[in-house]
C-alpha cells in the first residue's frame, strides 16, 4: 500500500476492519479514515460507499456503532469512514469549542485564515481520498457512492450534487440541510468562509437541489423526536426544494427516533440496499 500507514485490523463479518493514517496534501497534515473491506474484495473489486460522520466524531464511530459491517458484507460493498476534521494542526482555539475546530470540518474548504491552511475538508473527500482509496484498496472507480449523518449527512448531500458523475448514489441521516439558515451551519460557514454569503450556497443542500439537482433518488432518515430537528436540521426545507424542481426524494420520519447512533443502526439497512441497489445499476 502506497502512503497510507495501518493503524490497527480487525476481522469482523468474514471480511476486514482497518484504521489508517496517511499524510494529506489537502489538509496539510496526517488525516485518519477507517475501511471495512467485505469478503467479496478478497476475489474482485467492489463498489465503494463512503460515510460520513457528525460534529465530534472520529473515523471510528460509525465503524463502531452503526453496525454497518453485516449488511455490507452481505451486499458486497467497501465502506469508507474518515476523520470530521484536520486535528493537532497548531491553531490557535482549534479544540475550544464542540461546534466548531476540531470535529467540526463541515466538509467546506475554508477560506479565511487561519483556517484555509488545513480546513480542506471538501477538496479532501472529493479529491484525495477517492484517489487514495482507488489507489490502494480493490474498488470499481465506476461504483462509488457516499452517505453521512448530521453535519456528514450535509457533506453527502453537498459532495454529491456537486459531483454527481463521482457520488452515483446519496443518503444521509438527520442531515443538516440549510447550514445558511441554521446556527451551526451560520457559525461554521462564517468563519471558514468569511461574510461572502454567496459563497455559503455552496454548501447548502437545499440551495445546490434547486441549482444542480441530482440524477437519482436521495433517501434520508429523519427521526421525529431528534432534539435538533426544529432549530438546526430544517429538513422541510430541503423537501420543497425538491418538490419544486421535481427531485425525486424519498424522506422518511421514522416516529420517536432521536439524533443518536440508535437510530442509525435501526435504519442503516435500508441506506446500505439503496446504495447497493443503485451502484449495481450504474454498469
Amino acid at each position: 500500500m502506497t502512503n497510507i500507514k495501518l493503524i490497527s485490523e480487525y476481522k469482523s463479518f468474514e471480511g476486514k476492519l482497518g484504521f489508517y493514517s496517511h499524510a494529506s496534501s489537502s489538509c496539510n497534515g496526517d488525516m485518519r479514515f477507517a475501511v471495512y473491506q467485505p469478503p467479496q474484495a478478497a476475489e474482485k473489486p467492489v463498489p465503494v460507499l463512503y460515510f460520513l460522520s457528525g460534529l465530534t466524531c472520529t473515523e471510528e464511530n460509525f465503524m463502531v456503532k452503526a453496525g454497518a459491517q453485516r449488511y455490507a458484507a452481505e451486499y458486497g460493498l467497501m465502506l469508507v469512514a474518515p476523520d470530521t476534521s484536520p486535528r493537532n494542526t497548531g491553531i490557535l482555539g482549534e479544540d475550544d469549542e464542540w461546534d466548531f475546530g476540531t470535529g467540526a470540518g463541515f466538509y467546506v474548504d475554508a477560506t479565511v485564515e487561519p483556517w484555509r491552511s488545513h480546513y480542506q475538508m471538501y477538496s479532501y473527500i472529493v479529491q484525495e481520498l477517492p484517489a487514495l482509496i482507488t489507489a490502494n484498496f480493490p474498488i470499481q472507480p465506476d461504483k462509488q457512492g457516499i452517505f453521512g449523518h448530521s453535519m456528514g449527512g450535509h457533506g453527502a448531500l453537498v459532495c454529491a450534487m456537486r459531483n454527481p458523475h463521482l457520488f452515483k448514489s446519496v443518503s444521509a441521516f438527520a442531515p443538516i440541510v440549510a447550514p445558511i439558515r441554521c446556527p451551526w451551519g451560520q457559525k461554521a460557514f462564517s468563519r471558514y468562509l468569511g461574510n461572502n454569503q454567496a459563497s455559503w450556497r455552496d454548501y447548502d443542500a437545499s440551495e445546490l437541489v434547486q441549482k444542480l439537482g441530482y440524477h437519482s433518488q436521495i433517501l434520508i432518515d429523519q427521526g421525529t423526536d431528534d432534539q435538533f430537528l426544529a432549530d438546526q436540521l430544517f429538513t422541510d426545507i430541503f423537501a420543497q426544494a425538491c418538490t419544486a424542481v421535481n427531485q425525486p426524494l424519498n424522506l422518511r420520519y421514522q416516529i420517536g427516533y432521536d439524533h443518536s447512533y440508535y437510530f442509525i443502526a435501526s435504519f442503516v439497512e435500508d441506506h446500505i440496499r439503496h446504495h447497493a441497489i443503485a451502484l449495481a445499476a450504474n454498469s
